[in-house]
């Protein structure tokens, strides 16, 4: 009977000219390369065959921890399997795993879901994960994920007070569980379990006045901004127009016909479904441009009239202003995100407007809100001379609000 190896003489062990073997007990035994490479193996019979597995390589594997691989495949043939087939399995079990982590099956479902998105979209969703998600689950195997990985996620958020962010990414775990279910990599999603664990999370409206004096103040605080001069003109057109924030900061010049007092908003920039910014028979939304929104226009024309962007950035004038480029004016006029915002503009207008009495259609129109039906989508020129007259009308309205006057007048719906 061979004695069995011991620590020392696997170490001391020197390459020949040819390969040797070094036998250990149980069928196991070290094979040495002319080269100096070490490798464990166990021969073994299987259904009267004889057959070879590898047990890893020395030092990584030490002489103790070849002998438990030794005892558990041998435990394998005690219990009537073939190790070498298990060893087998195991490893494609590990490939399996390895190719199929969260993170690469989440970029998978961003990839099929990118012909529905637009840009900025996907680039929302994707940075969601990558900033809240895959620091922490990313690596693992997605079928190995359990509810006690996800919530930590989740309870950040929540820590943090951003309930919708919280909420918006469990929605996105659990699509892409759902994702990886359709081919049976995971069979179960532990994000949709916790549906109901996050706190209910309200709906913030936009900050923004209703009341005349209120928006009387600001208009006059506007006026006296003493920042960027394109960002004072995003200021003063912003209450006047009430486009949403990323129409107007991302303007184009190409867009304006002032001579028309007109801007043509094309499809591709409204806010609306990534099939319907791409149909080349999408209308743009029309946007009538009262006097006083001229007048603004050609005094900024004269700076930046020769550039693409009538807000260029302040850093590269290839490129818009920032999305928080307005905001931030508020603030430095001394409006914080409680009080007024960029958006607030389009409430406060549709507040005064229907007050005023305008045609709630013609106002909606103006705001470029989808109504029902395909037909309301497509029809966005609709009520353009009636608005034409509402944009004028209230442009003058917010010359006499800054101008301190009380205006009374209400003018009688159609």
């Amino acid at each position: 009977m061979r004695a069995a190896l011991t620590d020392a003489r696997v170490r001391q062990a020197k390459a020949h000219e040819k390969p040797y073997n070094l036998y250990d007990s149980g069928g196991m035994y070290l094979t040495v390369s002319p080269a100096g490479a070490k490798w464990w193996r166990l021969k073994y019979r299987y259904v009267g065959k004889e057959k070879r597995i590898g047990l890893g390589v020395y030092p990584e594997v030490t002489l103790s921890e070849a002998r438990a691989r030794r005892d558990k495949a041998r435990s394998e043939l005690r219990a009537g399997n073939d190790p070498g087939m298990a060893k087998r399995a195991d490893a494609a079990r590990k490939k399996v795993a390895s190719d199929n982590t969260f993170e690469a099956v989440a970029r998978e479902w961003l990839a099929v879901k990118k012909n529905g998105w637009v840009e900025s979209q996907q680039n929302k969703e994707r940075r969601r994960l990558e900033i809240h998600a895959f620091p922490w689950i990313g690596k693992l195997p997605i079928a190995e994920i359990t509810t006690a990985h996800i919530r930590p996620l989740l309870d950040r958020l929540v820590k943090r007070d951003t309930l919708d962010m919280a909420h918006r990414l469990r929605q996105q775990i659990s699509s892409v569980f759902k994702f990886a279910g359709r081919d049976d990599r995971v069979t179960r999603d532990p994000a949709g379990s916790l549906a109901g664990t996050l706190p209910e999370h309200t709906q913030r409206n936009y900050s923004s006045l209703t009341k005349a004096d209120d928006v009387g103040e600001l208009l006059r605080a506007i006026d006296g901004f003493k920042g960027q001069f394109p960002t004072a003109c995003a200021l003063r057109i912003a209450p006047i127009l009430f486009v949403r924030p990323g129409e107007l900061r991302a303007a184009e010049w190409t867009e304006f016909d002032l001579k028309a007092a007109e801007w043509r908003i094309p499809a591709a920039r409204r806010k609306l479904k990534k099939k319907l910014k791409e149909d080349p028979k999408m209308p743009p939304h029309i946007v009538p441009l009262p006097k006083q929104a001229v007048k603004v226009l050609n005094e900024l024309h004269a700076l930046t009239g020769t550039g693409k962007f009538l807000f260029p950035g302040v850093r590269d004038a290839k490129r818009p202003m920032s999305n928080a480029t307005i905001n931030a004016g508020l603030r430095r006029l001394g409006y914080d995100s409680e009080t007024m915002t960029g958006h607030g503009f389009r409430h406060t207008a549709s507040t005064l407007l229907n007050e005023l009495g305008w045609n709630p259609d013609a106002i909606e129109r103006q705001l470029s809100h989808k109504g029902q039906g395909v037909r309301a989508v497509y029809n966005q020129a609709e009520y353009l001379a009636e608005r034409r007259k509402m944009l004028q009308s209230w442009a003058d309205y917010l010359d006499g609000l800054r101008n301190g006057a009380r205006v009374v007048s209400i003018r009688r719906r159609a």
